[in-house]
């Protein structure tokens, strides 16, 4: 009986330190931005492992790791402010960052494909797409040159199935 006590309470702290590796940062945000919750969260953990203050050799800032001329992008198209200084204020980042989600979902519904865009680029990933030895139809990739690319979208499904089970 003591055995089983402790292994319950075993099970329910790994269950917990497992989960305070996978947070949900400015989860109001991401609920009420229309993509998928488990999705962003895991994006936001393979881009910057949730540092705001993150910074990439290209340039990108931020919990999503966003470019300043694709928040500015999406911010002119959405009719908000942009302010590259807010980048990494993470409810601002996380703003402008699902809002850049939802604009490449629609341009690639296929979420393997959109994570490709988000990663190497929506130009670099329309290349592919019209490359039959990347892709037979067009609208899902077949084949990705980049390693990169591969890994993170391997990452990012690998954490957003992690959130689907913690949460």
């Amino acid at each position: 009986m003591l055995c089983a006590a402790f292994a319950a309470v075993l099970c329910v702290s790994a269950f917990f330190a497992v989960r305070a590796r996978f947070p949900r940062p400015y989860r109001e945000i991401v609920e009420k931005s229309g993509v998928e919750p488990c999705l962003v969260f895991a994006m936001m953990k393979a881009e910057s492992g949730f540092d705001e203050k993150a910074q990439s050799r290209a340039g990108a800032v931020g919990l999503m790791q966003l470019l300043p001329s694709t928040a500015k992008f999406i911010c002119a198209r959405e009719k908000i402010d942009f302010n590259a200084e807010k980048l990494f204020d993470g409810s601002y980042n996380v703003q402008v960052g699902t809002l850049y989600i939802r604009y490449l979902l629609e341009k690639f519904p296929v979420m393997e494909t959109m994570l490709a865009a988000y990663n190497a680029g929506e130009g670099t990933v329309a290349d592919w797409l019209s490359d039959e030895t990347c892709s037979k139809d067009g609208a899902t990739l077949d084949r990705i040159p980049y390693p990169e690319t591969e890994r993170y979208i391997k990452k990012v499904k690998k954490f957003r199935k992690i959130y689907e089970i913690l949460y």
